[in-house]
């Protein structure tokens, strides 16, 4: 970030693509960034530069478009420039973008900067293809190359060899890559390797690596920690002139391989072509395709070394030809967040560039049906906003888009990226409708990429404000904002006659329960859904389509790792333990206590609900309630200290003190191996001091948020706080004997499974009556990463580098503890823009209504790497029961109420399935009702068969059906003919 801002880029050319990439810039965060365009604004930039408006045109581009840039980032002045670009204008900066230029400029401006120091950046897009080049000169220092945490491993041998081989503990694999750097620290006997300078490895195995002569070394006792450490590259760039003639291209798409060296020499054609006609090709027009193609032979004939082709690809020459006038959102989005990214390298240093020339096309997009032909009228300008769009798909797309209904789940980062494209393509800017729901309100941390939010609209709704937002971008576009969370909570709202009015959904969530219900939605409705994600500078697309596609939940990530309770408890080995024991800790003593509290007060059920609970959790509950409401009940700010001293005293000294009372440093284990190594380390108790800041840190969070918990009045005063603490009386510790202290996890379950009753019975007698308690005032803390002034984050700090100071832990500043604790997952305006991209090349298949498989893609990129995968999606498996396939998208449709009005019984029903499709049912059941089943008693089967489905569906259930509830799911077991057991879909059974 550091690096950013101090560095002054130039965007030249506003128009969709270089508008995309100063929005992503300016919201990254550099010094300065200055707008260039010569230009004016014409019904062609509309479809796609969201900061232009039809009162706009006539008027220069840069001038419109700073006003409405300026406001995305308070922090990075926007100045618009509208004369010649001078070799005297451009050594102020340090980055210059080329978008909308010719071939001319591009060369001159390149020459100049590389001659000069100036990294440079040329961007393009032309209809359905892209170009980027990147130049940061001779000597470009990468300082990481991918982003990604340094690793570490604990260490279990190392060898004396002329290359020594290290031995990792085997928890977990170690990760390297041969050609790493490591160091190392803690090692016990070989200590030469301890602070050592950065060693180079060959992995040998998952476990096991090799680095230099270890030889001459000590001998290796036990211990270490080995960690990867970032080594800067040095790469190098050719200027454009010289890089044209021996391009380097990066592959976008492994399917074709052989496309950009194509496009390479069909954008020079291109370039030919418009200073020629001093225009591009018009839209689908054969004269003109067959002209590039003629220029196309021509620059390639002149070309030599590898930039020269065997044989020219005539058909995507021409294709190149009849879009290049076209200018579509999605493609510029995809191609912005590239450029983007690249200029924040450029800037910072921070992950590897593209190197140099990267193309990519998304010809899939055009019609798949065999007799589909645009013509040149049809493609023909119309002076409208969607004349880019129109020039590429033709008009009758257009119409197709206007009457699109969809339903957008989630406003943050992805969900404004999508409706500012939806809103450029023209999206339901006639009959149709986007609904899109949020139940979210805009928080500041919110601003670095979710564009279409602004500093004052913090605390407002999400959807609303996203909505119109892009009302103003497309005054025709229909969009309603909700605020629902979607569920089964909601399904009186988003019920069958809403689905069933949709063409589509797609998917702006950031939790994977969500997004599983949507699939399930989608796929009993049968509507195709887009799903994307990303991870900082990790991106994915994922298109789920009817009868063709799996869906988003065929396939699932393996779980997030969890840390031990064991380690949490008491042997921790890396901050993320200390720092999850801390936020285990604030749940633990402002929150749970006092939510059990108050529902002991309000609840009469509480107390017979809470001894059902398994093992010890009874116990637990009820301690943690008498301790809220008898023995740590304070009533004054004095008790609060009191009460923070002594818990600082139990947690960071007495406990410490009985844990190795237990197991001493010089502990062995049964096998005769030191019980304090490897990933146990062996801790040392604190001595409080009122002179120690980090001590002083955590009493004042800590009283603070007890007085808060008890709605009791709070000090921030330090010099008082001293005062009071040196009259606290803090009691004498012995380590006692006889504490069991669990060693794995296995130890304390079966430890768990045990009670003490007496205690129980001791605890529910001594509790205060629930009306007694009702006097007490106690407030349960929601934790809030992002209050500077609520001491949440002051206590996490504070207790995470107690604890690893107990332990020997290198601490973590406040920064990356609130990363930790946080859970804060690194987004970035640039990813999110590229993938949003994807999303939509998708979302215009689906609306051209494209029938063939390998016409979809799903997408993968790192922006970092840079790498980038697109793969068809996997076909929606089959399973067969007779002679018949069916996948996750079939059903027995099945309509309940028959042709005389009346509902089908469940005699009826069994019969239905005999008949028809020649399957006996053996079990029958709704979600978790089991309405029918071979074994079931004769008495209750006679008095189900002839009920009515939907009466034994809420007799079993004891639930009313809901009058938004359009038909029932249930779930067969079935034998066939020769009363073999047979997989079958499920049925949906109609009954409105």
């Amino acid at each position: 970030m550091k690096r950013m801002q101090s560095s002054n880029v130039l965007i030249s050319g506003l128009r969709g693509l270089g508008v995309e990439i100063a929005k992503n810039v300016i919201l990254g965060g550099v010094k300065s960034v200055t707008l260039h365009d010569q230009g004016v604004a014409e019904w062609y930039d509309l479809s796609s530069q969201f900061y232009l408006r039809e009162e706009d045109l006539g008027k220069n581009r840069a001038e419109v478009s700073q006003l409405r840039l300026a406001e995305l980032n308070s922090y990075v002045p926007v100045t618009s420039f509208t004369g010649a670009l001078t070799n005297e204008s451009l050594t102020k900066f340090q980055v210059v973008v080329l978008t909308n230029s010719s071939l001319d400029e591009q060369m001159r401006v390149s020459d100049f900067c590389h001659s000069n120091g100036i990294k440079l950046i040329v961007a393009d897009t032309r209809g359905l293809f892209g170009q980027l080049f990147c130049d940061f000169g001779e000597e470009m220092t990468v300082f990481d190359i991918n982003g990604e945490q340094p690793l570490s491993a604990m260490i279990s041998m190392i060898t004396k060899d002329s290359a020594g081989v290290v031995t990792c503990l085997d928890e977990a694999r170690h990760g390297f890559e041969s050609g790493d750097f490591v160091t190392f620290k803690e090692v016990q006997g070989m200590t030469e390797l301890n602070g050592c300078d950065p060693i180079e490895i060959k992995t040998l195995g998952p476990y096991t690596f090799s680095i230099c002569n270890t030889s001459s070394f000590s001998d290796y006792v036990r211990g270490g920690i080995v960690t990867q450490v970032k080594m800067p590259k040095t790469v190098a760039f050719k200027s454009l002139s010289s890089s044209m003639a021996e391009p380097e291209f990066m592959l976008t798409d492994f399917a074709k391989f052989d496309r950009p060296g194509q496009l390479h020499v069909g954008f020079q054609a291109l370039h030919a072509f418009e200073k020629k006609h001093s225009r591009l090709p018009k839209p689908w027009s054969q004269s003109d395709a067959d002209e590039l193609v003629t220029l196309a032979e021509e620059v390639n004939a002149a070309q030599s070394g590898s930039a020269k082709q065997e044989q020219l690809d005539q058909a995507i020459i021409k294709k190149l030809s009849c879009v290049a006038a076209g200018d579509l959102a999605p493609i510029n989005a995809f191609i912005g967040g590239l450029a983007a990214q690249e200029v924040m390298k450029a800037c910072t240093g921070k992950f590897m560039p593209i190197m140099q020339w990267l193309y990519f096309d998304a010809l899939e997009c055009l019609s798949d049906a065999e007799d589909a032909i645009l013509t040149e009228e049809e493609c023909a300008p119309r002076n409208c906003r969607y004349d880019g769009q129109i020039a590429v798909f033709g008009s009758k797309l257009q119409e197709l888009l206007a009457k699109q209904r969809y339903f957008l789940v989630g406003a943050g980062a992805i969900g404004c990226e999508l409706l500012k494209n939806f809103a450029m393509m023209g999206l339901a800017s006639g009959e149709g409708e986007v609904i899109v729901t949020d139940m979210d309100t805009i928080e500041k941390s919110n601003l670095n990429r979710q564009f279409l939010f602004r500093p004052w609209d913090v605390t407002k709704m999400k959807s609303e404000t996203a909505a119109a937002a892009v009302k103003q971008m497309n005054p025709s576009i229909r969009i309603t904002g909700h605020q629902n969370r979607v569920g089964p909570d909601t399904e009186k709202i988003y019920d069958d006659d809403f689905f069933e009015s949709l063409d589509g959904v797609t998917n702006a969530l950031d939790n994977v329960d969500a997004r599983m219900y949507m699939d399930r939605r989608c796929v009993y409705y049968c509507k195709p859904l887009l799903e994307s994600g990303t991870l900082g500078t990790k991106g994915n697309v994922q298109v789920v389509i009817p009868f063709l596609t799996e869906s988003y939940s065929s396939s699932q990530d393996p779980p997030e790792k969890s840390i031990p309770i064991c380690t949490l408890k008491n042997f921790p080995n890396a901050i993320e333990h200390t720092l999850q024991w801390a936020r285990d800790e604030f749940e633990g003593l402002f929150k749970q206590p006092a939510e059990n509290a108050l529902q002991y007060m309000t609840d009469p059920k509480f107390m017979e609900r809470t001894l059902k609970l398994p093992g010890a959790q009874p116990l637990e509950v009820l301690e943690a309630v008498y301790k809220s409401l008898v023995t740590d009940y304070p009533h004054s700010w004095e008790d609060c200290v009191v009460w923070a001293r002594n818990h600082w005293q139990c947690q960071y000294n007495n406990n410490i003190r009985q844990l190795l009372h237990n197991f001493p440093p010089d502990q062995l284990t049964s096998s005769g191996a030191p019980f304090w190594s490897g990933p146990k380390r062996c801790p040392h108790p604190l001595e409080f001091s009122t002179n120690n800041d980090l001590h002083m840190d955590y009493i004042m969070a800590a009283a603070n948020l007890f007085a808060q918990s008890y709605g009791l009045p709070c000090s921030t005063e330090r010099s008082d706080l001293t005062k009071l603490l040196q009259d606290v009386k803090v009691p004498e510790f012995t380590p006692k004997s006889g504490v069991k202290i669990h060693v794995s996890d296995q130890e304390l379950q079966s430890a768990n499974a045990s009670i003490d009753d007496s205690r129980l019975e001791e605890l529910k007698t001594r509790l205060p009556s629930a009306e007694a308690a009702s006097q007490f005032k106690l407030c349960p803390i929601e934790f809030e990463k992002d209050d500077e002034t609520n001491f949440h984050m002051d206590f996490i700090v504070a207790a995470s580098n107690l604890r690893a100071e107990n332990y020997d832990i290198p601490p973590a500043d406040r920064h990356k503890s609130k990363l930790i604790a946080g859970k804060i997952i690194p987004a970035i305006a640039t990813t999110t823009a590229a993938v949003v991209g994807l999303v939509c090349l998708e979302l215009l298949k689906i609306v051209q209504g494209h029938k063939k498989l390998e016409s979809y893609k799903n997408g993968f990129m790192n922006l970092a790497l840079p790498f980038f995968a697109f793969s068809e999606p996997i076909a929606a498996p089959k399973h067969k029961y007779y002679e018949i396939d069916w996948t996750l998208w079939d059903r027995f449709e099945v309509k309940g109420i028959q042709p005389n009005g009346e509902e089908m019984t469940l005699r009826q029903f069994l019969d239905y399935f005999k008949n028809e499709h020649k399957l006996e049912i053996t079990m029958l059941s709704q979600g978790v009702s089991m309405l029918y089943s071979f074994f079931m008693p004769a008495a209750k089967l006679k008095e189900r068969l002839d009920l009515p489905m939907t009466e034994i569906v809420t007799k079993v259930s004891k639930k009313k059906l809901g009058k938004h509830v359009k038909a029932l799911v249930f779930e067969l077991c079935c034998n066939d003919e020769t009363e073999e057991d047979v997989e079958v879909p499920y049925v949906r059974y109609t009954i409105r």
